[in-house]
């Protein structure tokens, strides 16, 4: 009996709880959704203060409930001698939130539940192993795509998948929060101790600017060392050519020669 079929008759014998949980998912998910738009939208938030700009008391919505007046009269005396301040903030749609809370919550409601069955299995009936020999293996002829498709999903471990959904979900949740979180502390701290900074910056950009002369001003002397080093290059091929030149000298004519010798005779 192949995986599908097994899926097939599970859903078929328990049909009635197959559709409970799927009800029970749908308002789930629902309440879910209600929650998030409702944290969405505009609020107001109604503040009391005193003479100083303190806030001795806050509330939500528009104005004070007959209750929350009493009470607030009753502790801190006559509402007219205190400043009433209305604030109003428009709050985005929390996706972020909405979505770790509509995948994450049901699928740990499903892994804490299939945790219980499976310990109490492993506790009072022993621990059941399988044969892997009995599982159809994936690729078989007589078997289908879809049927191939569910039998390789069902070995996978119930426990991983859900572990790799959590974690999804955690990163995605909260490396953005602790990025946040991060820049907001890093501006609050450049802010509070910006002297500090500036003179680090400062002397850092003393330090690469000394840097760059530095190596400027190796850059020149290597150029200058290397013309030097041409030069003397050039001078001594020069010389070199000149030496292997015949020496060409100047030889009066054969005439001129005798006329000379005849002088010196006479």
């Amino acid at each position: 009996m192949t995986e599908s079929k097994n899926i097939k008759e599970t859903m078929r014998e328990h049909k009635t709880l197959f559709v409970i949980i799927a009800v029970a998912l749908f308002l789930l998910e629902l309440e879910i959704f209600a929650v998030a738009v409702m944290k969405s939208g505009r609020h107001s938030r109604l503040q009391v203060m005193d003479q100083g700009g303190n806030v001795i008391h806050e509330t939500d919505g528009d104005n004070l409930s007959e209750f929350n007046k009493y009470y607030f009269e009753k502790t801190f005396g006559s509402l007219d001698q205190y400043r009433v301040n209305l604030v109003t903030k428009e709050r985005p749609f929390p996706f972020r939130a909405w979505f770790v809370a509509a995948v994450g919550i049901p699928v740990g409601i499903v892994l804490l539940f299939a945790f219980v069955v499976k310990s109490y299995v492993a506790l009072f009936h022993g621990e059941e192993s399988a044969n892997p020999a009995s599982d159809p293996a994936p690729g078989d002829r007589g078997a289908s795509r879809f049927e191939d498709l569910l039998s390789r999903v069902g070995r996978f471990n119930i426990f991983t998948i859900g572990f790799l959904i959590f974690l999804a979900l955690f990163s995605y949740w909260v490396v953005p929060n602790f990025i946040t979180l991060a820049g907001k502390i890093g501006m609050e701290t450049l802010v509070r101790f910006k002297t500090f900074f500036i003179v680090c910056g400062l002397i850092f950009l003393a330090v690469v600017v000394w840097v760059i002369y530095l190596r400027y001003r190796l850059a020149v002397k290597t150029i200058e060392s290397r013309t030097e080093i041409e030069k003397e290059r050039l001078q001594l091929e020069m010389a070199a050519d000149w030496s292997q030149r015949p020496q060409i000298g100047y030889r009066p004519p054969p005439e001129e020669n005798e006329d000379r010798e005849t002088d010196l005779g006479d």
